[in-house]
């Protein structure tokens, strides 16, 4: 027979697995109009205890029927936005919530803007300025105060 404490963390660990599924670590995918496909990433921490004590039964009686048994189980879930995950024309980017993160957004965007700065110094079809140099002598003005 299974003591009656096996039952307790059945139903807590039954319970927590109800609260905590894949959808809750990656949410929902999302698409955008742009055709852009979100899919937000949280971090989660469960835990649980389970506790419990035998009591010595009084009589006959409640030692036949099994009495003698107290315990009690409890659980919590924590939840926290990490990012998005953007998965956008083949290229997945990770979006993260933390605005301490800035660096490394700038270290994921680095070779976008290194592509877009070559395309504008590459482009042909722009216009060019040319700048002349003219002579042209004059006294300096006094200066004012």
């Amino acid at each position: 027979m299974n003591h009656p404490i096996e039952g307790l963390m059945r139903t807590a660990m039954e319970s927590i697995k109800e609260m905590v599924d894949v959808n809750t670590v990656v949410g929902d995918a999302v698409h955008a109009p742009d055709g852009s496909l979100i899919i937000p990433v949280s971090r989660v921490a469960c835990g649980f205890g389970v506790g419990g004590t035998e009591f010595e039964p009084e009589n006959q009686t409640t030692a036949e029927i099994g009495l003698g048994f107290g315990g009690g189980s409890g659980a919590g879930v924590s939840v926290q936005p990490v990012g998005f995950l953007v998965v956008n024309q083949g290229q997945v980017r990770m979006l993260p919530v933390d605005g301490s993160a800035v660096v490394d957004r700038l270290v994921d965007l680095a070779p976008q803007m290194m592509d877009r700065l070559r395309d504008l110094v590459l482009r042909d079809d722009e216009p060019t300025v040319t700048v002349h140099h003219c002579e042209h002598h004059e006294e300096p003005a006094a200066p004012t105060y």
